[in-house]
């Protein structure tokens, strides 16, 4: 066993104490890139969820009664104490996901920022007073926690997307339990612990592992104590908890599928929207929600910028992302990979070119070759689907109403990407697409002062910003007369 991985607790975490399934059962966690098993963890059942709920419930009245300023306190210290143990978070977070460790250093950063970033943001928790306009009553208008947040976390960004969860949630004075992904529950468990270290009181995070998903998320919105559920995930996944939260009218934040357009216009700077290519496609090897799916590039530029795109992706490193000098890891699992093959080859079969890649590495692990596909005809899958590797699908355009309708034609509305030197047609095209966010010459969006989110069927509601801590409050009004 990994010497890191060896020093993680692998039990679930309960009111403050690291405890066993209660049927003991446990589930093995693999290292992508090797297909080796690092560890076994606990594996939580229904039962345990319950019992998760009820740490929450018995921690909710005094943590939410703690000023913000000592909610914030605890909220900085856990940020000083995962920058100073970055290198030991990234290390696991490629252990069992594969991504690369310049992506795994980056998202370490990213995810204590959130920490930062709601430390300050849980202390402007503001109200308002004022008359009413026919009465003369007061009106008071505060924001009180809401209660207890399930937290379902995805495998892509295992820190991240767990601190962009928490870190509000503790900000508002509310307690969680959070389910993280089976694939990556290692970095969430050695986040729990980083919390209780930083002085979150027991029972106010609660981490359970579960390879029965489904069935132990259903089972806690059904408890009419839960009164958030945040997931970040598929949209199909997304859709059923949805129909789950209803039965107890559970407030839902979702961050759903994307299909992200990356459009380069006739007037682009072609260097720069290769830059942005780049990370807007390659970040973390193309598994997360906001990596480009599908390039629309004006038929002026095409070549130059497929040409240039191509190389700059058949030149990446692959391997085993804990080697230095590594830039594309393994994909998280079998699955994930043959996902990526099947789209590849049903676009090939159906008339796109491979610039680069395509090929499968002969070797153990479930890697695949940075792609650049040209030529890519309308029925393509993975011009619907979310390709979740690192594949670049480019198809030309020379009207602009065309291109803006093609961008527009998806059930998702996460992020698109724009890249033009005329501000004043970036802003009207930008205005003009279906999405919760734009990067406007610039090929990543993610920011924790930023509202996080997407339109259509990409999810409901904010992460980040003031909106994300807004996600776990109610809003109370008083009317009162003096």
């Amino acid at each position: 066993m990994n010497m890191l991985v060896k020093d993680i607790p692998t039990r679930l975490y309960i009111g403050g104490e690291w405890r066993d399934a209660s049927d003991g059962g446990r589930f093995p966690v693999e290292n992508p890139a090797t297909g080796e098993i690092v560890a076994e963890v606990a594996n939580g059942t229904v039962a345990d969820a319950i019992a998760a709920v009820d740490a929450a419930d018995a921690a909710f009245p005094s943590w939410a009664a703690r000023s913000p300023r000592e909610r914030s306190e605890i909220l900085r210290k856990a940020f000083e104490m995962m920058i100073a143990d970055k290198e030991r978070f990234a290390r696991l977070n490629t252990i069992e996901n594969g991504k690369a460790l310049p992506d795994a250093r980056a998202e370490t950063v990213y995810a204590a920022e959130f920490f930062r970033w709601f430390a300050e943001e849980g202390v402007r928790n503001r109200g308002e007073i004022g008359i009413a306009p026919a009465s003369g009553a007061r009106m008071i208008v505060h924001h009180k926690p809401a209660g207890i947040g399930v937290l379902v976390t995805p495998w892509n960004f295992p820190a991240a997307m767990g601190a962009r969860k928490i870190a509000p949630a503790l900000a508002a004075g509310c307690t969680v339990v959070v389910k993280p992904a089976s694939d990556t529950p290692l970095t969430m468990l050695a986040m729990a612990a980083l919390l209780e270290n930083a002085g979150v009181p027991k029972g106010v995070v609660n981490v359970l592992p579960s390879r029965s998903s489904g069935k132990v998320v259903d089972a806690m919105l059904k408890d009419p104590r839960v009164r958030v559920i945040s997931f970040t995930g598929s949209t199909e996944v997304g859709r059923k908890l949805l129909k789950s939260a209803a039965d107890n009218i559970v407030t839902p934040a979702m961050e759903l599928g994307g299909n992200a357009p990356f459009i380069v216009c006739k007037d682009a700077d072609v260097d720069a929207a290769v830059d942005g290519a780049m990370i807007a496609k390659m970040r973390n090897i193309g598994e997360a929600c906001t990596a480009a799916n599908r390039f629309l590039v004006h038929d002026a530029v095409h070549d130059d910028f497929a040409g240039k795109l191509a190389r700059r992706m058949g030149a990446m490193k692959i391997g085993n992302g804990l080697e230095e000098g590594v830039e594309v890891g393994s994909l998280v699992n079998a699955e994930t990979r043959d996902k990526v093959i099947e789209l590849v080859r049903d676009a090939t079969a159906k008339g796109a070119r491979i610039l680069t890649g395509g090929n499968i590495p002969n070797s153990p692990g479930y890697f695949y070759p940075p792609t650049v596909l040209v030529d890519v005809p309308d029925n393509a899958n993975l011009l619907k689907e979310e390709i979740f590797g690192p594949v670049a699908a480019i198809q030309r355009f020379t009207d602009e109403d065309d291109m803006i309708r093609r961008a527009n034609a998806t059930e998702y509305g996460l992020v698109a990407y724009l890249y033009t030197r005329d501000l004043q047609r970036g802003l009207r095209l930008s205005e003009r697409l279906e999405s919760g966010m734009v990067g406007l010459n610039r090929g990543i969006v993610s920011d924790p002062a930023a509202p996080f989110g997407g339109v259509k069927q990409s999810g409901l509601g904010r992460e980040g910003s003031h909106e994300g801590l807004m996600e776990f409050l109610e809003t109370q009004y008083i009317a009162v007369n003096w």
